[in-house]
């Protein structure tokens, strides 16, 4: 079973599959043999030349090219027939792939969380589910800004311009059009008790006929 989670920068996405792979009995994020495995689609940024690091700021992180599609794809089709897959390592700070992988293998359900997981229409097609987190644009904000200081090391002046210049533009453009491809809208991400209920209860019927007890998943 793939689930796609998607939605803006900074909506809530992560926090809803790690609320998920709470209530469902997993753990962690890609790797290992868990029956339940979370995958980040920022994973499959494309390595930067060494042209495109100079003006890092300019570069555009939310539009669709910056991601491996194929790569994903390739991915995606291995876990789906129940093979085992290489999910690039990426790191935040230097906006590079650090050339290492976690292999990942024996997923029952797969979340694949990300701002284009439901831009793609060949990846759309694999997905059993397609969830939409949206939440406030004012909330996203001070939550990206939160975040990048904390997690990526960056200022508030910088995390503002590249806002300005390339996030919201590119959410209005590219990610909030597909909404209209999700089977679920989650408001208020992992704060949405009901639909996460909903999400939840839906992978629990599927590991039931798979002959797996939610309560018994693999840690990652």
């Amino acid at each position: 079973m793939l689930i796609g989670v998607a939605g803006g920068t900074a909506s809530g996405k992560t926090s809803v599959c790690r609320r998920i792979m709470q209530e469902l009995g997993g753990a962690g994020g890609a790797g290992g043999h868990g029956r339940l495995v979370n995958i980040s689609m920022d994973c499959f940024y494309k390595d930067l030349s060494a042209e495109q690091h100079a003006p890092i700021l300019e570069y555009n992180f939310d539009h669709p090219d910056s991601f491996d599609f194929g790569e994903l794809h390739g991915v995606m089709e291995n876990l789906r027939g129940r093979r085992r897959a290489e999910v690039p390592q990426y790191d935040y700070t230097t906006s590079s792939r650090l050339g290492t992988s976690t292999t990942v293998e024996g997923a029952e359900v797969v979340l694949l969380e990300g701002l284009f997981v439901l831009y793609d229409e060949g990846l759309r097609e694999m997905l059993d589910m397609r969830v939409f987190v949206d939440t406030d644009a004012d909330t996203r904000l001070a939550r990206r800004i939160r975040r990048d200081i904390a997690e990526r090391g960056r200022d508030v002046a910088r995390v503002l311009d590249q806002y300005e210049a390339t996030v919201k533009p590119s959410y209005d453009q590219y990610v909030q059009p597909t909404k209209r491809h999700a089977d679920i809208v989650i408001p208020r991400g992992a704060e949405n008790e009901v639909a996460i209920d909903l999400v939840t209860g839906k992978i629990a019927q599927h590991l039931s006929r798979c002959g797996t007890s939610p309560r018994a998943l693999d840690a990652l």
